[in-house]
């Protein structure tokens, strides 16, 4: 059986100039990056007075190391679409070099459902998280050099909230003092490093309409407090501008291409269970302008990606999404229900029962809490029997939602025909789409309603210092934004332990910052950390290039 890396490198591509005409790009609109991948000029395709094109988000299932195919499905679906007459575009969000060299591998779909050049994909593609990298550091330094040379805005060293980043998981960095060696080498100081899809400046960009919009955005963000408690920003060190000349060329989308030669855009990749974790506004909104149906996925699961797409990203820019997937695995399910992932290939229908309210309730929340229309796409394996995708089938027709199998990952596009039938049957249907909470509501009542709504909670619980810092941010008219829960993405609680779909829990919320220029608050609860750390065997141990330059052991 062909890897990943094998498939996508047998497989013919197209020139970047021939995908670009399939999505009805002018030619003088690219900005070529070889052969193979190029930046697109949004401004001028979001200016077509053209009808959008329906918006399908695909989400998924609580994640567990079984996997669940949600990229997969999302580029097969697209596939899918084109095999059945449909002018689609697949949105997605760029891989982090972080999860690409850690466990998780890249992200650039798999099998015969995946989007290329795959290596470029997961790599340093057209560098845009080296550009967010370079801005966010560049304000790290000014901030650093504002302090060293007198300090004229009073900036209290102990209180600031702006870290170095690197694209890399390296829990060495989480905490660093810096300074040190005397006084020509600045004002010693607890530091750290987030990665780079951490960085607010990633959020920013994402959720950034134009230019004018990302440098009043990144005017906006907050990187420390004076001694009497007064938000400083990025605007006040004059470093918008010199951030936004490092970030012009990152804010164009990336056209590339699936294995069947369907459009994909490639843009932005927040993490979900920090930042949002959606690809894009400019990427979404562009790719609206070109295709019929905009096929576009969120990190992780529903609870969280999800969540976000609809809350955050659907308020900011005024989205309206046609229907949802939701993606599952027998296998995935199996474990949700208590069986460990050595004995998921045998037939377990009582631990399958166990595990579908997981399942059950990421749809419901899809239906009942934003009232969109849905389908459950089963990712299927060789080792899922009838008995099992029967019973999944009649527990989602119990609340009105059809299941469609997906086989994109053995059989490409043709594998997706099925679910694309119904993804166009949805989108015709009616739609009465709204968020989980309202915008004038308190910060602590917004993170109750998420918890109690999405998650099925008994609510939050704030601790004493998380209290304080929702009435200080109240107080600085930050109280109006939406809430970002930064929650692990293994539970719909703040346990990764509690699977399925646990209930009679709190969710403690341990700090509150905001991100003045994404423009939200982002809720911090259990242990979820900024800067990830290598496993024990990490996937870079097996990635190699031969003498050829030709990349073995990406997956």
């Amino acid at each position: 059986m062909l890897t990943d890396i094998e498939i996508a490198q047998s497989t013919p591509m197209k020139p970047i100039s021939e995908i670009a005409r399939t999505a009805g790009i002018d030619e003088e609109l690219l900005e070529p990056y070889g052969k193979y991948k190029a930046k697109l000029d949004a401004r001028a395709i979001r200016s077509r007075d053209v009808k959008e094109g329906k918006l399908v988000l695909v989400t998924a299932i609580t994640p567990t190391p079984a996997g669940e195919g949600k990229t997969t499905t999302t580029i097969g679906l697209a596939d899918g679409l084109r095999k059945i007459g449909k002018k689609s575009i697949v949105a997605l969000r760029e891989p982090s070099l972080g999860p690409v060299f850690g466990v998780k591998g890249g992200a650039a779909g798999g099998g015969y459902a995946q989007v290329v050049p795959m290596e470029d994909i997961n790599l340093h593609f057209t560098g845009d998280f080296h550009a967010i990298g370079a801005a966010n550091n560049l304000l790290a330094a000014m901030l650093d050099n504002h302090i060293h040379q007198g300090n004229a805005l009073n900036i209290d060293p102990r209180r600031i909230v702006w870290k170095r980043c690197v694209d890399m998981n390296d829990r060495q960095l989480r905490f660093v003092v810096d300074g040190l060696g005397g006084r020509v080498n600045g004002v010693p100081r607890e530091d750290g490093y987030d990665i780079t899809v951490a960085s607010e400046i990633m959020a920013v960009l994402c959720l950034s309409d134009s230019l004018t919009d990302l440098k009043a955005r990144l005017s906006r963000m907050v990187v420390a407090y004076t001694y009497d408690e007064r938000p400083v920003t990025a605007g006040e060190l004059k470093a918008a501008g010199a951030m936004t000349a490092l970030l012009k060329d990152a804010l164009k989308p990336n056209l590339v291409q699936t294995l069947e030669g369907t459009p994909a855009i490639v843009h932005g990749g927040p993490f979900a269970n920090i930042a949002h974790g959606c690809n894009s506004i400019m990427a979404t909104r562009t790719a609206l302008k070109l295709g019929d149906y905009i096929i576009t996925e969120a990190g992780f699961g529903a609870d969280l990606g999800a969540e976000k797409f609809l809350d955050i990203k659907c308020r900011v820019n005024g989205l309206k999404p046609d229907s949802v997937v939701v993606v599952a695995t027998v296998r995935a399910l199996k474990m949700h229900g208590g069986l460990p992932k050595s004995e998921l290939k045998n037939e377990n229908l009582d631990a399958l029962k166990k595990g579908l309210p997981n399942l059950l309730q990421h749809v419901e929340n899809m239906t009942q809490v934003y009232r969109l229309p849905c389908v459950v796409a089963i990712n299927r394996f060789p080792d899922d029997t009838e008995a099992e995708l029967k019973l999944i089938e009649n527990e989602c027709r119990a609340l009105g939602v059809n299941v469609a199998l997906s086989e994109v990952w053995a059989k490409g596009g043709e594998g997706g025909k099925a679910l694309a039938e119904e993804v166009v049957r949805l989108c015709e249907a009616p739609n009465d789409f709204t968020f989980s909470y309202p915008l004038d509501a308190s910060i602590e009542e917004k993170i109750d309603q998420i918890v109690k709504k999405v998650y099925h909670g008994d609510g939050a619980a704030l601790t004493p210092q998380a209290k304080k810092q929702a009435q200080q941010l109240e107080k600085l008219g930050f109280g109006g934004l939406p809430v970002c829960m930064a929650k692990t993405q293994y539970s719909f609680s703040d346990d990764p332990m509690l699977l399925g779909a646990p209930k009679g829990f709190t969710v403690t919320v341990r700090n509150l910052r905001v991100s003045a220029g994404a423009g939200f608050i982002v809720a911090l609860t259990g242990e979820i950390m900024t800067m990830p750390g290598l496993p024990k065997a990490p996937a870079a141990e097996k990635i190699d290039v031969d003498a050829e330059g030709k990349i073995t052991g990406l997956f």
